[in-house]
């Protein structure tokens, strides 16, 4: 399995390695001994596109029996027209068409002896963490985006059905569970919050619900693409009582109004800075990652201006950028004024230098504290490598350890730290 893009996209490879894997399969580290290579593409922008054909291309090459699924598996036409030998294509979701292409290209070797699938199922990331996908699709209509030309409109999952499935990840080892979908916030919209029955209550299909309940599973929790609705004030008070992580992933893309417009998104930057220092006040720890894209089509400097005295306000701890980049069928490719590639690249480099900047401060302040750390990854030698509760994995920083003793992936450790740079800290465990 080689499994690209997004978390979202990793939780369907693992749903279809489960299904597999119950029907007898196993799953092979390398293309030489593999029956067939299944590749989930991901089709958000065209350099991801291209990073699926060349995928699929080193599968081919390597092996020669492919089945293709993932979002860009809506666009079958282009991918046989490259390559036609490609035994099967599948859009995103399509979890039995592409079980059904893997019996038909590999027919299955049914053993009732034996139970080949875990309690938690197949996990494609570390036994101790967990990505738990609350819904699937969108619908926002952002003029850059074509998700929901992909993935649909917003479809939401039963609630007793999240917290049975979040349970078992628990009971399997899992010790942070990190919840995702495309709009973690508009979560039971579609099914309008309709409660279900768990351990005896009443549970709405709903963020502040769910969220409450999956807190009291005893794992880590942690929020990602949050939009912020109003009722995300009301997660702030379980960050605070400390059932949640006092951690939101919430995607602004910008701050500039005219910008904002033309993305179709809100454009109430003032009243989001508000509700910030709002979170801040009853949270202090709180951290706020987000995502921002420069060189939108008819940015001005002023707008650029605009977002960088914006994060100087918010300071928000943790944040990526993305240079624009027409998508094939996003409405933003017909908007006028495009910035050019070399302004691009020099307002990027800008916003990543002054959060950066931001980020180091922030860390520099923590020198002296003690944070909970999860272990990640141990050398057995006293040194290892984890996360605090304002990290989540891949995206964020890092916390170093020495003097670890005999930490092991998974464990959870008080650390020291004693010093930090712009990303990460480092540290030493302490009593706990």
């Amino acid at each position: 399995m080689v499994s690209l893009g997004c978390p979202k996209a990793l939780v369907d490879s693992e749903r279809i390695l489960t299904k597999l894997r119950s029907d007898g399969y196993q799953l092979s580290a390398n293309y030489d001994d593999a029956d067939v290579v299944l590749v989930n593409t991901c089709g958000f922008l065209d350099s991801a596109k291209e990073e699926s054909l060349e995928a699929i291309g080193e599968a081919i090459a390597e092996n020669g029996r492919v089945i293709v699924t993932g979002c860009m598996g809506k666009e079958a036409d282009a991918i046989r027209a490259r390559f036609p030998d490609v035994l099967a294509i599948t859009g995103p979701q399509q979890y039995e068409e592409v079980v059904g292409a893997v019996h038909q290209a590999a027919p299955p070797v049914p053993s009732p002896y034996v139970d080949l699938v875990p309690e938690g199922g197949l996990k494609l990331t570390p036994r101790h963490y967990s990505y738990l996908k609350i819904s699937e699709g969108c619908n926002h209509r952002c003029s850059f985006c074509i998700i929901p030309s992909i993935r649909g409109d917003l479809v939401s999952r039963r609630p007793d059905a999240i917290l049975r499935e979040a349970e078992k990840l628990v009971a399997a080892g899992t010790k942070e569970l990190l919840v995702i979908s495309q709009d973690t916030s508009a979560y039971g919209v579609d099914i309008r919050h309709e409660p279900r029955l768990w351990k005896g209550e009443q549970v709405r299909a709903h963020m502040t619900d769910l969220t409450r309940e999956l807190g009291r599973l005893g794992a880590w929790v942690r929020l990602h693409y949050v939009y912020p609705y109003p009722h995300v004030d009301k997660v702030i008070p379980l960050m605070a009582e400390g059932l949640v992580l006092p951690y939101l992933d919430i995607p602004f893309q910008h701050a500039a109004p005219n910008v904002l417009r033309a993305m179709k998104r809100p454009a109430n930057e003032a009243k989001v800075l508000e509700r910030i220092h709002g979170w801040r006040a009853i949270a202090p720890d709180i951290t706020i990652r987000s995502t921002f894209v420069v060189g939108f089509p008819g940015e001005t400097e002023a707008d650029f201006q605009y977002l960088l005295d914006w994060l100087d306000e918010a300071q928000l701890d943790r944040v990526g950028a993305f240079r624009f980049e027409p998508v094939e069928g996003a409405a933003a490719n017909a908007l006028p004024d495009p910035v050019p590639e070399a302004v691009k690249e020099e307002r990027y480099a800008r916003l990543m230098e002054k959060t950066a900047a931001i980020s180091a401060a922030k860390l520099q302040a923590k020198i002296g504290s003690i944070q909970q750390v999860l272990v990640d990854i141990a050398d057995g030698e006293g040194g290892a490598t984890g996360r605090s509760r304002a990290d989540a994995p891949e995206i964020d920083g890092q916390v170093h350890l020495r003097d670890a003793g005999t930490a092991r992936a998974g464990d959870m450790l008080s650390v020291l730290v004693e010093d930090a740079d712009e990303h990460d800290l480092f540290g030493v465990p302490v009593a706990n």
